[in-house]
C-alpha cells in the first residue's frame, strides 16, 4: 500500500497503490472513487481486492481543483474524466509487477464512468456499482467487455433505476457476458461504508433525501463474491485462500471506515 503519481493530462495524478501478498505479476484493477473523492472506503476497495490477487490503483480524479469544480466539469461532460482513466490504466498495465490484463471498478459516479471505460478502453472486465448510463455509453454496448453490475432496487436516482434492464437486454443480444443484479433491500451507495466523518454536511444531505444511499452489509458481501467470481473469469487471478470481507469499523482495534479480511 503505497501513494503513487500518475502522468495525466492536467499534471502528475496522485493515486493510492495496493499490492497483493505473494509474488508478481498480478493482473491489474483501476478502482474509481465515487462523488466523495478519495475516503478511506476507497482505500479499503482497493486493499480487499489487493487481499484477493489483484493489483489495485485508485486515482485521485479531484486531482486538478476543487472537488466541486472537478464533479460540475464531469456533470458538464461525462466524458471529462476518461483520459485521466485511460492513463492509470496504461500506467499499471505497463507495471514489470503486472500482467498486463487489466479490468475496472467504479462506484455511483464512478460506476457510470466505468460503464464508459468498457467499450473501447482496452480493459478486459469491467464492475459496475450503481452506475448511470449516458446515450453514448449505451450505443457502445454491443463492443463492452465483460461486465458484472450491482444495483440496489431502493435506489432512488432515476437516471439509474432504469440500467439494470438496458444492460441486460444489450448484453445478451450482442452475446457479452454479464452479470447482473439488483439487490432488493439495497439502495445508492450499499457496497460503500464511508466513515461519517468524511462526509460534508451536504454529502449527508443528499445521501439521505435524494438518492436513498446507504451502506447494506448482506448485499455487499453478496455483490463481492460476484464480483470477485467474475473478475477471476475474466483476469485470471487465484484466490489467495477463502476470505470473507466483513465491515470492521470501531471493532478489533480497527478505526472508522476500516476493514479486515478473515479466513473462514
Amino acid at each position: 500500500m503505497t501513494d503513487v503519481s500518475i502522468p495525466a493530462a492536467r499534471g502528475d495524478m496522485p493515486a493510492y497503490l495496493s499490492s497483493p501478498p505473494g509474488s508478481a505479476p498480478w493482473p491489474g484493477v483501476v478502482v474509481i472513487h465515487d462523488a466523495e473523492g478519495v475516503t478511506r472506503d476507497l482505500h479499503a476497495q482497493a486493499d480487499w481486492l489487493a487481499s484477493e490477487g489483484f493489483l489495485a490503483v485508485a486515482p485521485d480524479l479531484f486531482y486538478w481543483g476543487w472537488r466541486w469544480r472537478c464533479l460540475f466539469a464531469a456533470i458538464r461532460n461525462p466524458a471529462h474524466p476518461l483520459p485521466d482513466l485511460d492513463a492509470a490504466r496504461a500506467w499499471l498495465a505497463a507495471r514489470g509487477d503486472c500482467t498486463g490484463k487489466t479490468g475496472v471498478i467504479g462506484f455511483c459516479m464512478g460506476g457510470g464512468l466505468a460503464l464508459m471505460l468498457a467499450a473501447d478502453h482496452e480493459f478486459s472486465v469491467a464492475s459496475v456499482n450503481y452506475g448511470g448510463l449516458t446515450p453514448k455509453s449505451e450505443r457502445a454496448l454491443p463492443r463492452a467487455c465483460p461486465i458484472v453490475a450491482s444495483y440496489g432496487a431502493n435506489d432512488r436516482w432515476p437516471a439509474v433505476s432504469r440500467v439494470p434492464a438496458i444492460l441486460e437486454r444489450e448484453l445478451t443480444a450482442a452475446g457479452i457476458d454479464h452479470d447482473i443484479k439488483v439487490y432488493p433491500d439495497a439502495g445508492q451507495g450499499f457496497l460503500n461504508n464511508h466513515d461519517p466523518n468524511d462526509l460534508s454536511a451536504v454529502d449527508k444531505m443528499i445521501a439521505k433525501l435524494v438518492a436513498g444511499a446507504g451502506y447494506h452489509e448482506t448485499s455487499a458481501r453478496d455483490a463481492r463474491t460476484r464480483i470477485l467470481a467474475f473478475f477471476r473469469t475474466h483476469l485470471g487471478a487465484l484466490p489467495q485462500h477463502p476470505r470473507e470481507w466483513r465491515s470492521a469499523r470501531d471493532r478489533s482495534g480497527l478505526g472508522p471506515g476500516q476493514y479486515r479480511c478473515v479466513r473462514w
